[in-house]
């Protein structure tokens, strides 16, 4: 049990990581990082916008996710099983969430 609270707190602290230079608006438009479908990649100033918005939100995302990993390993009795199904439903849920928000937003930039 100690693995699965290793692996989804350190995804957490990697999805903060990821997102505080894209809300930042330190990262340029690219083929690897961020949000990138055809709108953000050709135009800059979409580009920023929404990733600083999607980024706001993976944020949330990794702290809820950490929280919840970190709730859910001192609850007396959990299953491995319920553990790591609960931190992934978490993670799937908002992360979903935050990119149909995203997605929203991208659409009213046009």
């Amino acid at each position: 049990m100690q693995t699965l609270l290793a692996i989804y707190t350190g995804n957490s602290i990697l999805l903060i990581l990821l997102a505080l230079p894209l809300i930042a608006r330190k990262i340029k438009p690219n083929p690897f990082y961020g949000f990138r479908v055809r709108q953000t990649l050709d135009n800059p100033d979409v580009w920023y916008d929404i990733n600083q918005y999607f980024a706001k939100r993976l944020l949330m995302v990794g702290i809820f996710q950490g929280i919840t990993s970190l709730t859910l390993y001192f609850v007396p009795n959990i299953s491995v099983d319920a553990y790591t199904l609960s931190c992934l439903g978490v993670f799937v849920v908002l992360f979903s969430f935050a990119m149909f928000q995203s997605w929203r937003y991208m659409k009213s930039l046009k």
